[in-house]
């Protein structure tokens, strides 16, 4: 059983990035610019906030966060969008999910400017995306990819089934998936005997929010697991969606949780935005 160290790959990963960024300010003195739009005061989004914040320091990007109460308006929020997507040292923007119920997040989503999404979640990058162009890709689903490379888990002619059908992981994977040749089963929490397709499948991807759903019986010998839930117990453990100890056994390869596919979520964070910087150097 190979154990996919999510957390080294993205230490790789940054680690070039850093490199990157060092050269790309040497030739053509551009420095990536990352903004995060905060609102409210959840304790697992200021959490995140600061992780990558943390994470555009180590890599010498210029970041700022915009924090705003949870009784801001709707077009108040846009208006900070806007203000943005019009400052040239600024390459990423970045909302952070989930916003307050008053506000409508697709429309939020979808006053970014297109070439400053570094989360993938603008229609036009999912657009994109899906027709197999060149887009920003979701974060999540991009590090899973990222390390299927690594670790010369070729996707192509594979069976895989995806657990979960969100816009932010689910189905962006399964994009992702398809324009890399594999043949893809996309279920869901609600579906009939889940364990009729998790079992049939070379590799199994699953991020529902549901500890331990995945079980032993539910997995082929030899089959690659990658589990990107994240669950706190009572007991204040953090796992995932897959009984891990049950499963490991039976698995080619498989993500721990933590240090799985987590820290490859905010890496290609970093990736997208040195990419959307570089496109500021085409311009």
């Amino acid at each position: 059983m190979q154990l996919i160290d999510g957390k080294a790959l993205a230490d790789a990963t940054r680690s070039r990035v850093a490199r990157e960024v060092e050269q790309l300010n040497q030739e053509d003195e551009i420095v990536p610019g990352l903004a995060v739009v905060l609102v409210g005061d959840d304790p697992a989004s200021q959490a995140y906030v600061r992780m990558k914040a943390k994470a555009c320091k180590e890599v010498g990007f210029y970041s700022i966060v915009h924090e705003m109460p949870d009784t801001i308006s709707q077009e108040e929020i846009i208006g900070t969008i806007k203000m943005m997507n019009d400052n040239p040292r600024i390459d990423g923007i970045l909302v952070q999910l989930p916003l307050p119920p008053h506000i409508e997040t697709d429309a939020i989503l979808e006053v970014i400017d297109p070439a400053k999404d570094v989360d993938g979640f603008h229609p036009y990058n999912v657009g994109r995306l899906v027709t197999g162009l060149d887009a920003f890709a979701p974060c999540t689903p991009l590090g899973v990819m990222r390390m299927l490379e690594h670790y010369h888990l070729d996707p192509r002619g594979k069976d895989v089934c995806i657990v979960g059908a969100s816009n932010i992981v689910g189905k962006p994977m399964a994009s992702l998936l398809l324009n890399a040749a594999a043949t893809v089963t996309i279920t869901h929490i609600d579906t009939r005997d889940l364990a009729a397709h998790t079992r049939t499948a070379d590799i199994v991807i699953v991020g529902v929010g549901h500890p331990n759903l995945i079980r032993a019986d539910m997995v082929r010998e030899g089959a690659v697991v990658i589990d990107i839930g994240i669950n706190r117990l009572e007991d204040g453990r953090l796992v995932g969606d897959v009984d891990f100890d049950a499963v490991a056994p039976r698995c080619r390869a498989i993500t721990p949780v933590p240090g799985g596919v987590g820290p490859m979520t905010i890496a290609m964070l970093m990736e997208n935005t040195l990419k959307a910087a570089k496109a500021r150097k085409t311009l």
